[in-house]
């Protein structure tokens, strides 16, 4: 729905005549009526109002609402539904997400790779004005999403992912050298790589310290997360009697992440549970807002034309009816 402002809103106090002029039409009414002093009425039979009588006080309310609608136009009615970014100065952000088959354990609601998603989303609600884009990766990686203004496009490419899109594994240094390809040549203000990850590097040809030290060299700092709780997760397994929960051990290479994140100066988090890595996301955002420079501005559209057509319109109806039905004959 468009939002009504007025240029000049001064004008609009004009609006208060308005009862003044009612008063003094209905006090110039009364006093225009003749009259006569007479003994009795008996013989004038009741008096009758006529359609006429009636119809000559549409004229002053036609007059009051051309008068009205002539104020508004003078004030200048303006809609701001639309706006325009003149430029932006803010942030480019890639998220890596690990979809190995490890990310199903059930420590977080209702797995760790649905869960991401979700609240992944949510981070990227909260920042309206950066660019994002995602990677996915578990034995090779690819480009799921480039980056983006269009974060509804970005959402339901997230709602896309699942399980066993690519071979199985951790490649980890591949997930961060793709996510680096593609942030690489920006020149946002900041240039960020969100990796999230529930495992050991033990695929792909690219080892994680050395994409980290790729990122580096372009000024990209990498925020790494490690997606787990603490000792055992329950994990679903296939077995010949159907689907089991087994609880295994969780193995998340932190020594990496956090020599990842040192290198490249961003910060090392862990994740237990859905409402820890909200939290994750709620402080990545506090790090990195700062850094944003957005100016846009509001485009407003002149909307009086409208106002001084149905004024105009008011008094043609006004007079139309003052010098045809209701002419007056000296």
């Amino acid at each position: 729905m468009p939002n009504y402002v007025f240029a000049n809103p001064g004008y609009l106090i004009l609006l208060g005549l308005i009862i003044p002029i009612i008063v003094w039409y209905v006090f110039k009414q009364k006093k225009s009526v003749p009259t006569i002093q007479i003994s009795t009425l008996k013989g004038f039979g009741e008096k009758k109002i006529s359609f006429r009588n009636i119809l000559k006080h549409v004229l002053f309310a036609f007059r009051i609402l051309s008068f009205s609608f002539l104020v508004l136009a003078l004030a200048r009615p303006q809609s701001t539904n639309s706006w325009q970014n003149v430029s932006t100065e803010g942030i480019d952000i890639i998220i890596s997400l690990d979809i190995s088959g490890s990310m199903l354990a059930q420590d977080f609601k209702p797995d760790r790779l649905e869960a991401s998603k979700s609240i992944a989303s949510e981070f990227i609600n909260s920042r309206p004005n950066d660019r994002m884009g995602l990677v996915v990766f578990s034995g090779k990686s690819f480009t799921q999403c480039p980056l983006t203004t269009d974060h509804a496009v970005l959402i339901n490419l997230f709602k896309g992912i699942k399980f066993g899109l690519i071979d199985d594994g951790t490649a980890m240094g591949e997930g961060i050298a793709t996510a680096v390809n593609r942030i690489k040549n920006s020149t946002a203000k900041s240039k960020t790589i969100i990796l999230l990850t529930d495992g050991v590097n033990n695929a792909g040809s690219i080892a994680p310290i050395t994409a980290a030290e790729i990122a580096k060299t372009y000024g990209i700092r990498i925020y790494t997360v490690g997606v787990g709780t603490l000792g055992q997760a329950p994990y679903p397994v296939q077995t010949p009697f159907g689907t089991q929960i087994q609880m295994m051990n969780v193995e998340i290479d932190e020594p990496v992440l956090k020599q990842i994140a040192k290198m490249t100066d961003g910060k090392y988090f862990r994740a237990t549970n859905n409402e820890k890595l909200r939290e994750i996301y709620k402080e990545i955002d506090k790090l990195e807002k700062t850094k944003i420079a957005v100016k846009e501005y509001r485009k407003h559209k002149e909307e009086f034309f409208p106002f001084v057509l149905i004024a105009v319109l008011f008094l043609f109806i006004e007079l139309l009816l003052k010098f045809t039905f209701l002419k007056k004959i000296p």
